[in-house]
């Protein structure tokens, strides 16, 4: 019993930093009706940045606070991701965002092997590790728990409370509501649409940035084809909760996690990720718009 919850709880925090990079596929999807496939890699670019960010600190500074350093490169992960989707958004995406609907997921395809390259390029072609940040594991009868894990937890907790509250509460989330709706109309009414959909993007860069710093201090080691797999688990995470739903993308996320560590404990590793999808393909049969989605109703 104890070793099942003990997958529980590893099965939780990878759920967490997949609920994180899910929140950004289905922010976007919900406004441009567009997948953005770069998204994985804009969460691999954050986890370098805090990985260059942590070279520097410790080379200027030493015996620099652990939740000090962990901020700063979180914020510096965040400013710069977000200034790569918005180049993104504005370069790439919005001039086909009238086109048909293959062009922008070919044109996300591509910025995502642009993203990969240029890492690849810049950063070299091998993992790079970090020492251990975060040391302290507590022992809860018989489970370990590690401080890292219930900063994963909480962090992912304190940033879906806060976007949930974005959207559903305030002036932003309601433009962005509008725009999801009909984005011609909300145009007519006075909203920047293209003010809010640039907002949007960097707000999920902002999220994978997050995703990208904790994924880094608890594995401790980062490389340029990291995007790639976490991020079409995440899509997978915002598709099984039902894409659209901040909660359901978390909800999707933590699933995901819980069936990879899950399968791993009691079954072959090899096969975690074909669990993974098998259970998105059985769910979508029954539920087709998710845990939580809204069947998307066709405007006529």
């Amino acid at each position: 019993m104890q070793y099942f919850i003990q997958q529980l709880v590893n099965g939780l925090t990878l759920g967490a930093i997949y609920g994180l990079i899910a929140i950004g596929y289905t922010m976007v999807y919900g406004i441009v009706g567009m997948i953005n496939f770069a998204h994985g890699d804009i969460f691999m670019v954050g986890a370098f940045v805090a990985l260059i960010v942590f070279l520097i600190l410790t080379s200027v500074f030493a015996g620099i606070n652990v939740v000090l350093f962990l901020l700063i490169m979180m914020v510096v992960a965040m400013v710069m991701t977000s200034l790569y989707n918005w180049t993104i958004e504005k370069v790439a995406y919005r001039p086909l965002r009238g086109s048909f609907r293959l062009a922008p997921l070919i044109t996300a395809i591509g910025m995502s092997i642009v993203l990969s390259n240029f890492v690849q390029v810049t950063q070299g072609p091998r993992n790079k590790p970090i020492p251990p940040l975060i040391t302290e594991v507590y022992n809860v009868g018989g489970i370990s728990i590690s401080l890292k894990q219930l900063v994963i937890v909480v962090v992912t907790a304190l940033l879906l409370a806060v976007f949930w509250y974005l959207v559903n509460k305030t002036a932003l989330g309601r433009a962005q509501r509008a725009c999801e709706q009909d984005r011609k109309m909300a145009s007519l009414l006075g909203i920047d649409v293209d003010k809010t959909i640039s907002i949007t993007f960097i707000m999920g860069a902002a999220l994978a940035a997050v995703a990208g710093t904790l994924y880094l201090m608890y594995y401790g080691v980062v490389s340029f084809s990291d995007g790639f797999v976490p991020g079409v688990k995440a899509f997978t995470a915002a598709v099984l909760g039902g894409i659209g739903s901040l909660p359901g993308a978390v909800i999707g996320g933590v699933l995901i996690g819980l069936i990879e560590s899950l399968w791993s404990a009691y079954f072959s590793i090899d096969y975690k990720d074909v669990a993974a999808f098998s259970i998105l393909a059985i769910v979508l049969i029954f539920l087709p718009s998710g845990i939580l989605g809204r069947p998307e109703v066709e405007k006529v």
